[in-house]
């Protein structure tokens, strides 16, 4: 197993709900052990071990937004 830590932009996010969303989606993802999202520089870091960065980017559109 190897951990990982993944980065990604997300324009669109701009309040604590926005936030919550998103960190509540990518917990769930297979892995993850933790999500840190920056809402002023639009980033979502998440570390964990062997985590797909399909199943993350999925789990962002499924909070509404896009990770670029």
């Amino acid at each position: 197993m190897s951990v990982q830590e993944l980065s990604y932009t997300v324009a669109g996010m701009s309040c604590g709900h926005c936030k919550a969303a998103v960190t509540e989606e990518v917990e769930q993802v297979a892995g993850v052990d933790v999500v840190e999202v920056d809402l002023e520089s639009k980033r979502v870091v998440v570390r964990g071990e062997d985590v797909s960065d399909g199943d993350v980017r999925a789990a962002i559109r499924e909070a509404g937004y896009e990770a670029a």
